[in-house]
């Protein structure tokens, strides 16, 4: 793949999890989410939050690999908001429209961690656990660099694009490294101008994460060793902020692990939502079948299935009108069988070799 901005073809677990996976898109109020929602809807979600260069799309990997576990994974779009209390308000919005008024556990990269945090702060009784990776607790650094944050919105979209990709590592990557450089970049190409300034200036507008009243043992910090578009120093706060925080450290993925190092990232989720009480279903996606029906008559729409050949999917669904705006739909290739399931019990084995450790 050299790059899906320079028309290359998109890998082939992409292509196929488009296939099988609904994109929603959603009104409420003046804000459109485009999110996709897959596995049992009987487990608490996990909700991917991306960083400022993501879209709901980067997070495919965890979303294939996880809800075939057993696991719900909501990955989302931060929606154009402009300010860090607009978020706050739209997020809870989104998660009342979907009718998730329990605590939910929220994984955030980048920019979207700082947001999870924000959040967590301001609307404490709605998060029962966080992962963070390579994030950060406030914002004046990436103000202090750039002085033009005031012109964001009357700025022409490639020179957001390319300011915005100025901060990706450039020059030589292993190979999935720069696959995942590659995705990425495709997905900058997806967003408007309007998309690319709120999130500029959701990184800019000056604001840091006050006191949490989450405990410590309810996080995971999870960043990469090699580099990120993140400073160290930031990073260095996030885990001083947290002491008693998981860790869960990858010795190389760049600012994409969980494209680049999708196992790895996928156990240490598993590993985190074990620890904070939440139970997979594997059980509730065998009842699936490969046509996409259901073989239980009660949760028929608690997931869907995957198998081993990729398809081609057309456009990305697109939106009507009204509240809620469903995909169109395209189910997987039909097969007699039902989908053979990973037990997750299995990865406790697996997981004995992982440094997965409580800083004191």
């Amino acid at each position: 793949m050299t790059g899906l901005g320079g028309g290359a073809a998109a890998p082939g677990d992409y292509v196929y999890f488009k296939s099988v996976v609904p994109l929603h898109k959603i009104s409420i109020g003046s804000k459109l989410w485009r999110y996709y929602d897959f596995g049992p809807k009987a487990v608490p979600p996990l909700i991917c939050i991306p960083g400022i260069a993501g879209t709901a799309d980067v997070y495919y990997k965890q979303i294939m690999s996880l809800s075939m576990k057993g696991y719900r994974v909501i990955s989302i779009d931060v929606p154009q908001v402009w300010n860090h209390h607009e978020w706050i308000h739209s997020f809870e919005k989104f998660l009342d429209s979907m009718n998730i008024h329990h605590q939910v556990h929220i994984c955030g990269t980048s920019l979207g961690g700082f947001l999870a945090q924000i959040f967590t702060q301001y609307r404490p009784r709605r998060v029962k656990s966080l992962v963070l990776s390579n994030t950060f607790l406030e914002t004046h650094k990436f103000a202090a660099a750039m002085p033009w944050s005031p012109l964001v919105s009357w700025t022409p979209s490639f020179l957001l694009k390319r300011y915005l990709l100025t901060g990706i590592r450039d020059g030589p990557h292993e190979p999935f490294i720069a696959d995942s450089v590659d995705f990425v970049v495709g997905q900058v190409e997806t967003l408007s101008r309007e998309d690319l300034s709120s999130r500029l200036i959701l990184n800019v507008n000056v604001a840091s994460v006050g006191s949490l009243s989450l405990p410590d043992s309810f996080i995971t910090i999870m960043d990469t060793n090699d580099y990120s578009a993140v400073p160290q120093q930031l990073k260095d706060q996030v885990n001083e902020r947290y002491p008693s925080a998981k860790r869960a450290v990858l010795r190389t993925g760049g600012d994409f692990p969980f494209l680049s190092r999708p196992d790895e990232v996928n156990l240490y989720l598993q590993l985190h939502l074990r620890r904070v009480g939440v139970e997979p279903r594997p059980d509730l996606v065998q009842g699936f079948t490969r046509d996409g029906s259901s073989g239980s008559s009660n949760d028929h729409e608690d997931g869907n299935s995957f198998d081993d050949h990729p398809r081609d999917d057309g456009d990305r669904s697109s939106g009507s009108d009204g509240r809620k705006t469903e995909h169109s739909e395209s189910g997987p290739p039909n097969s007699d069988g039902l989908v053979p399931t990973s037990i997750v019990l299995g990865m406790v084995s697996s997981a004995l070799h992982v440094s997965l450790c409580a800083c004191s």
